[in-house]
């Protein structure tokens, strides 16, 4: 199973658009926004993707609650299941307890990424590319005894793309 996983794309719609056929070509089978989205064009950018999704409202996002309905945007702390295992969204990272297999969260910028007492803790960094001139988002992989994360970025001034790899055994 792969799951693709974005934060912040604030209003940057051509690096959100790439971003996701990027982890879509990759194998993504559901897509995942830890928020910030801040404009419509985005939530129907996640719609049409016709992957399986679902976001949760970042601090920048208060435009879009109007939507709420209309898309599968959620508030935070967003609990949800994928197959047999149980994840936590949310954008700010104020709820980073290990209640679940797999938290995410955005809003630092920052990808990081840690494997304890059994819970996968992911930020995949920006899509905004605001505080470095980096796109980036993770595609995770769960298999039936590894958690594998790779992280996609790219440099805004380039056209190539580089994966970093972090494998957890379960």
């Amino acid at each position: 199973m792969k799951i693709a996983i974005l934060s912040d794309s604030h209003r940057k719609t051509e690096y959100t658009k790439e971003t996701i056929a990027r982890l879509k070509s990759f194998g993504a089978e559901y897509l995942v926004h830890a928020g910030d989205l801040e404009l419509k064009e985005h939530l129907d950018i996640l719609k049409d993707s016709n992957l399986p999704y679902v976001a949760v409202f970042g601090n920048n996002d208060y435009n879009l609650i109007q939507y709420a309905n209309q898309y599968n945007i959620k508030k935070e702390p967003y609990y949800f299941k994928i197959k047999d295992y149980k994840f936590k969204l949310m954008h700010l990272p104020y709820y980073l307890t290990g209640d679940t297999d797999i938290v995410i969260s955005g809003h630092t910028h920052i990808f990081e990424h840690s494997y304890i007492n059994d819970t996968v803790f992911i930020n995949p960094g920006e899509i905004c590319a605001r505080e470095q001139p980096i796109i980036s988002a993770v595609l995770l992989e769960i298999t039936d005894n590894k958690y594998i994360i790779n992280r996609h970025t790219k440099d805004i001034n380039s056209t190539q793309w580089e994966i970093e790899e972090f494998i957890y055994d379960k």
